[in-house]
């Protein structure tokens, strides 16, 4: 039992997954955070260029 132990503390196979994993997963939280936080100002910005494009139209 005890050399199962310090082999799974000598071994670092899977560490560099694991860290890219952690990595990923911050970002893709960043990401949301920051598209939650201008969901209004990216709508309004829709908007006014929806707005544009519908002046801009020939009839």
């Amino acid at each position: 039992m005890l050399t199962l132990l310090e082999r799974l503390v000598r071994e670092e196979n899977g560490q560099g997954m694991v860290e890219y994993a952690l990595i990923i997963g911050l970002v893709a939280i960043a990401v949301i955070a920051a598209i939650t936080a201008m969901t209004g100002s990216l709508s309004d910005f829709f908007t006014a260029v929806k707005t544009k494009i519908q002046g801009n139209t020939p009839q």
